[in-house]
């Protein structure tokens, strides 16, 4: 039984099917616990922007991802998270403040929002021949 995967670019077309749908650069979140302020405030809403290049590279010149590199992901979140609730002064602090499971919250939605098109996967039905796509990163947006 042979399978045939190839992987395709994401269809940025309209329901449509004639404009191209803009580039979406900003994805809100809801973390499973939230955020907790000085106050006492939960935040549990927030938007999260794609990452560029530079995101992903600064981090590597911080003292503190090069003394530990399970930092990394804290200072790369909070380069690209925008805002959680109406904190809009998202830096390593408040990211090490969330609880763990916000973290790998985070951590998965941003695999998911910057590996877009890059996860779904053209296949064909070994006993019916049909051809369908499907996404390898696993749910929708948002979903934990």
């Amino acid at each position: 039984m042979r399978r045939t995967v190839s992987f395709q670019a994401p269809d940025r077309t309209s329901q449509r099917g004639h404009q191209p749908e803009p580039l979406r650069t900003e994805f809100g979140f809801e973390l499973p616990r939230g955020y907790v302020d000085d106050s006492g405030t939960v935040h549990r809403t927030g938007v999260m922007r794609l990452a560029t290049a530079r995101d992903e590279l600064v981090p590597l010149r911080d003292d503190r991802v090069r003394e530990n590199s399970a930092y990394l992901s804290v200072v790369l979140i909070s380069r690209v998270v925008t805002r959680i609730g109406t904190v809009e002064d998202i830096h390593p602090g408040v990211i090490e403040d969330l609880f763990a499971s916000d973290l790998a919250f985070l951590q998965d939605f941003y695999r998911r929002i910057n590996a877009e098109g890059h996860t779904r996967a053209a296949v064909t039905c070994p006993s019916c021949q049909e051809e369908f796509a499907v996404d390898l990163a696993g749910g929708r947006l948002g979903e934990s």
